[in-house]
């Protein structure tokens, strides 16, 4: 009787425990199917093309790149720096090639933008279509940037891309990013005018040229450098509104010569330095101003 007793118990004990089980087993696979299902949810998203088309609307390019920066987040968390390196360089393409689309069309709103001015530096009367546009591009790190002489472009904000790698990326290109944040949070000339001053242009040379010094050997030392040599050929020979010199009287203007001075005081052993003197030297050996160009050699 008492083993009989035992037995109904046992195999009581024994049917609770497998219902338990396929309990858990059942649970475990409504949400493994819950995942799979958000994930090929999420799968059937797929960002609109980079080729600019007419239908394609504003909230096509703001969802691809929505898309694309939470793609980015994802991979950049799980990899090394060196593989994110590429998925910068990806990323900025991308990027861009969306940008230019939304230019294009966004190209009336561009042409008039200036004219929403009010009296007040930096403030503008914007519509409510244009404004809810803003708003858009907004969460995408996108703003209406306005150039000057009644340019307008969308572009990213300032830091933005910086924002995102962040610590993410080697040591190069994360000096790098954050460099090219810093030069574009004014803007840097319109129509062969300087809208920064020589002092600042003179400062942004010196940045360039601290990377190329501590990061010979980076991947991005030919971009650097053609960063630096195209700013130090406006700073040397100046631009069509802004120059350096008096070609009439055939001398250095003020204002750029206290700027070498500084220069060449402060950071005595650059190559930006260097140029510097090289100019000021072939002004008082009074060459003639055709021939100044050829006289200082970019190239060395």
């Amino acid at each position: 009787m008492i083993k009989n007793i035992l037995a109904v118990c046992m195999l009581s004990v024994l049917v609770f425990s497998c219902k338990k089980e396929v309990q858990k087993v059942s649970e475990a696979q409504t949400a493994k199917d819950s995942i799979t299902k958000a994930g090929a949810k999420e799968d059937l998203f797929k960002p609109i093309d980079t080729v600019c088309l007419p239908a394609n609307k504003t909230e096509d390019y703001i969802a691809a790149l929505q898309w694309y920066k939470e793609k980015t987040d994802k991979e950049i968390a799980e990899n090394s720096p060196e593989h994110n390196n590429r998925v910068y360089e990806d990323y900025i393409k991308i990027r861009k090639k969306y940008t230019d689309c939304l230019n294009g069309l966004h190209a009336d709103i561009l042409d008039q933008y200036t004219d929403y001015h009010t009296r007040e530096p930096d403030t503008y009367n914007l519509p409510d279509h244009v404004k809810k546009i803003a708003g858009k591009l907004n969460t995408v790190g996108l703003e209406f940037r306005v150039l000057g002489e009644g340019l307008t472009e969308i572009q990213s904000l300032p830091g933005y891309d910086y924002s995102v790698f962040k610590n993410k990326v080697t040591p190069d290109y994360e000096s790098y990013i954050l460099q090219l944040a810093n030069d574009r949070k004014e803007n840097y000339a319109i129509n062969g005018g300087l809208m920064i001053t020589w002092e600042e242009l003179g400062d942004r040379l010196i940045a360039w040229e601290n990377f190329m010094n501590k990061f010979p050997k980076s991947p991005l030392i030919k971009k650097a450098k053609g960063e630096y040599n195209d700013y130090l050929l406006d700073y040397i020979l100046g631009m069509d509104s802004s120059p350096t010199y008096d070609r009439t009287e055939g001398k250095l203007l003020d204002d750029t010569k206290e700027e070498y001075n500084r220069i060449i005081k402060k950071y005595p052993d650059s190559r930006t330095a260097k140029k510097a003197k090289e100019l000021i030297a072939a002004f008082d050996a009074h060459i003639p101003v055709d021939q100044i160009e050829d006289k200082i050699n970019f190239r060395r």
